[in-house]
């Protein structure tokens, strides 16, 4: 298990940004879609999206764009956020296992008192959601465990 502590900048921020694409999603367009629904860009703390795409370049590059590591949650722990939704899909669920994954990602890394602020978003491919956090995120944690794993694009863990 990887666990660093957060720099001072890190505790400070307080949104989260969800993310879903389609495979092979371009990198400039989930870029542009973040860029467009993020009205504090110095504030995103974390990326958060489907475990099923943490391999996707175009998730990382948003990570870099906003210097926040990428936090990946199985499709089980985002239908738990189900209830808290603005925008549950049905079609969402046949192909990823939860009824949304921009949102409930975001909702998911901000925590049981965590709200949406920036329901789902949509581009061509790809999905983005914004959500508020109130909790200190007091270290980054690099393992894999049944609530999320952490794939941080800024940060390498041995």
């Amino acid at each position: 298990m990887c666990t660093e502590a957060p720099s001072p900048d890190t505790r400070r921020r307080s949104l989260v940004l969800g993310l879903g694409c389609e495979r092979g999603t371009p990198p400039a367009e989930l870029v542009a879609l973040a860029v467009s629904v993020v009205a504090r860009p110095g504030d995103v703390a974390f990326v958060a999206t489907l475990d099923a795409r943490a391999g996707e370049p175009a998730m990382h590059a948003v990570a870099k764009h906003f210097s926040a590591p990428l936090v990946t949650f199985p499709a089980d722990r985002l239908e738990a956020e189900t209830p808290r939704l603005a925008n549950p899909s049905a079609i969402v669920f046949a192909h990823a296992g939860c009824h949304g994954v921009a949102e409930a990602a975001a909702l998911a890394q901000a925590g049981a008192g965590g709200r949406l602020i920036v329901g789902k978003t949509k581009s061509a491919h790809a999905t983005a959601a914004v959500a508020e956090s109130f909790q200190v995120f007091d270290a980054i944690s690099c393992a894999v465990d049944s609530a999320s794993s952490h794939s941080d694009s800024s940060r390498e863990c041995a």
